[in-house]
């Protein structure tokens, strides 16, 4: 680990050599008339674009996705009136290269302070996967990071994640398509063919109540919200009848603006490109038993929607412990590893934010998060808080200021203020007027917790991700979890 802080200092000082400009930046988007924006790109060949106000608080904000639009935003606008530096980078260099994008992460805070000064406070912060390389830079750099706060982001880390995605759409092959060419891993050239042939067969199903059931079951088992977006966008109301809890399964896994099934295909693609194989696996998943996790309204909807349809949930729960199972590529599965692996190693504080009814960044993420966190003795430094929201990523501009602010205040004062929804939504309201919807929550343990600690009966790591023998230890397994028993 010291050599490879060693090399990754190294780099942080090679790229903050590089030259940058202080102009208007972010694709000509103008700089704010009350900041100084500086931008360039890092060795890399990322863009990254900073603004400073001019009454600067002395905290930065560093963000994956910053220099992509991110001067013209009003959580942008709110910040630099606070008193906030605001920046980042892009993700169109790195993609699914984790460790290369919390690298470029302190890169850009090199740059920062090359052309303002020292921060008194650099706080990593981001949405979708710029929160699961926040929450990766609070591990990894916590001598040049002093907080995190991840919103929205894949918690339960890379390859937690994408075991997850699995699990659903294995589900829906086998008891909804198992004799078509629906690919589940593979995932061809044509993408957006692909996509389109899984929406297509999805909302085809949704049409008979043997479809629906089977959807539901299918989205219980991989812990998708059963509450969604209309295809417009709009926020449709929190369902309470097994309906409306399985069409807001189905709008979460291929309706609204963002669906599931889409994104499973294109990252999945993405991913495999990048690993060179599969990182998946559900060799020794037992189904039945991810089933009795789910929310409690959901376990209901799956049982009213067979009884309805007139099926056996016992022989389709039958049906998946039967089929043939994915086996990983265990080099493809080293690649995550190398991006990320959260293992609740935190020397600095961290606030997460995640939607109640988000459909990509699954809530159960953040239980993983937690428990390693805990596991590991660091519980004093996390606190999470949910929102009452459908949709990837849809908070308010209040919401998000509400927390940044709430851990500038931590730093501060080296105490944890009231992070109680009551308070998160007062914060909220004052940012921008509207309503906060934080509220009180706990989240489902996560299914596909990686590293799996204490739960019992996990199977072994070579049953895990197959039959393979000759793996080198994971990261996980380095740093000391094991499977519990």
């Amino acid at each position: 680990m010291g050599t490879r802080l060693t090399l990754l200092a190294t780099a942080v000082i090679l790229a903050a050599a590089l030259p940058a400009t202080a102009h208007a930046a972010d694709s000509g988007t103008p700089c704010p008339g009350s900041a100084t924006c500086v931008d360039g790109q890092l060795a890399d060949g990322t863009p990254y674009t900073f603004a400073k106000p001019t009454r600067w608080n002395g905290a930065v904000l560093v963000d994956l996705d910053f220099a992509a639009g991110g001067l013209s935003s009003a959580l942008t606008a709110s910040l630099l009136r606070r008193g906030y530096a605001v920046g980042g980078t892009t993700r169109t260099i790195t993609g699914w290269n984790i460790a290369r994008a919390v690298d470029n992460q302190a890169a850009a805070l090199g740059r920062f302070e090359t052309a303002f000064g020292r921060a008194r406070y650099a706080i990593a912060e981001g949405r979708s996967m710029g929160g699961m390389v926040a929450a990766g830079v609070a591990q990894v750099y916590p001598g040049r990071f002093d907080a995190a706060v991840p919103m929205c982001g894949g918690l339960g880390g890379a390859v937690g994640q994408w075991n997850q995605k699995l699990d659903t759409v294995f589900t829906l092959k086998t008891l909804l398509f198992r004799g078509t060419a629906l690919p589940v891993t593979g995932i061809p050239a044509d993408v957006p063919g692909t996509q389109q042939q899984w929406i297509s067969a999805v909302t085809a199903a949704q049409a008979t109540a043997a479809g629906q059931a089977r959807i539901a079951l299918a989205a219980a088992i991989g812990q998708l919200p059963g509450w969604g977006l209309a295809a417009d966008g709009s926020t449709t109301a929190v369902p309470d009848t097994a309906d409306g809890v399985e069409q807001g399964m189905f709008l979460a896994l291929a309706g609204g603006p963002l669906p599931y099934l889409g994104q499973a295909v294109s990252s999945r693609r993405s991913i495999e490109q990048l690993a060179g194989g599969n990182p998946s696996w559900n060799t020794g998943v037992d189904y039945a038993r991810q089933l009795t996790t789910a929310e409690p309204s959901q376990q209901n909807a799956v049982r009213r929607l067979y009884e309805r349809a007139g099926l056996d949930l016992r022989a389709d729960l039958g049906r998946l412990a039967a089929a043939p199972r994915v086996s990983a590529d265990p080099a493809a599965v080293r690649y995550l590893e190398r991006g990320i692996v959260f293992t609740g190693d935190l020397r600095i504080p961290v606030l997460t934010v995640n939607g109640t009814g988000d459909q990509i960044s699954t809530v159960a993420q953040q239980h993983s998060y937690d428990a390693l966190v805990r596991r590991a003795g660091n519980a004093s430094l996390l606190r999470q808080t949910y929102v009452r929201t459908a949709g990837h990523c849809t908070y308010t501009t209040g919401e998000q200021q509400a927390a940044i602010d709430r851990m500038l205040t931590r730093l501060r004062t080296g105490r944890w203020p009231d992070t109680a929804p009551r308070t998160m939504n007062g914060l909220a309201a004052a940012a921008d007027g509207g309503p906060g919807r934080y509220l009180p929550y706990t989240p489902p343990r996560f299914n596909r917790m990686y590293p799996a600690v204490g739960r019992p009966g996990c199977a072994s790591r070579d049953a895990r991700i197959g039959s393979e023998t000759d793996v080198r230890p994971s990261m996980s397994e380095r740093a000391g979890f094991t499977c519990g028993g």
